[in-house]
């Protein structure tokens, strides 16, 4: 029988998996409270929500949500990273955490709103360069050959001023 806190955690999740860019599921077995509540901090720094779930709870939550593709993930004690915004940035706070305490925090699975990512594909995820570098790195490329064009169109009026300026000195000097 569902009970009114159920219900309300249900509504909460739902709400969570609703507006989430991303999710990391982790297993958080071997994690004192005082290593997750620093991992909270750390994260909730980074506008990044860190949840235990029941899980049979986020599976009802995430049905609801229209995330049907992530039902089948939730098994054994997990806890999930609500990540908002840039996805490769709540990968990285994951990672980055996982490096630093050496912890023995584990990343299970992922999830964006359209699809399931292994562990292995968060962690390519994590190593990622900001969306910001991407774009720079992108638009770097484009600059590229246009510079280099308009340096071969450019040339041949450099030579051509390159011997008139010699000329008007020949002319000069007589």
């Amino acid at each position: 029988m569902p009970t009114k806190k159920k219900e309300q955690a249900v509504e909460s999740l739902q709400q969570i998996f609703s507006k989430c860019d991303i999710g990391v599921l982790t297993d958080y077995r071997g994690l004192k409270t005082t290593e997750i509540n620093e991992l909270r901090s750390k994260l909730r720094d980074a506008n990044i929500d860190y949840k235990v779930v029941k899980n049979s709870l986020a599976q009802i939550a995430a049905k609801n949500a229209g995330l049907d593709h992530i039902i089948g993930k939730f098994e054994g004690p997990l806890a999930v990273a609500f990540g908002y915004g840039e996805p490769t940035k709540t990968a990285k706070a994951l990672a980055d955490y996982i490096r630093v305490s050496k912890s023995t925090l584990s990343i299970k699975a992922g999830f964006l709103p359209d699809m399931i990512l292994s562990a292995a594909e968060v962690d390519t995820l994590a190593r990622l360069p900001s969306r910001e570098v991407l774009l720079s790195k992108v638009i770097g490329g484009m600059k590229s050959p246009i510079y280099g064009l308009v340096n071969v169109l450019a040339g041949p009026i450099r030579g051509m001023m390159g011997v008139l300026q010699a000329r008007i000195q020949q002319l000069e000097g007589q």
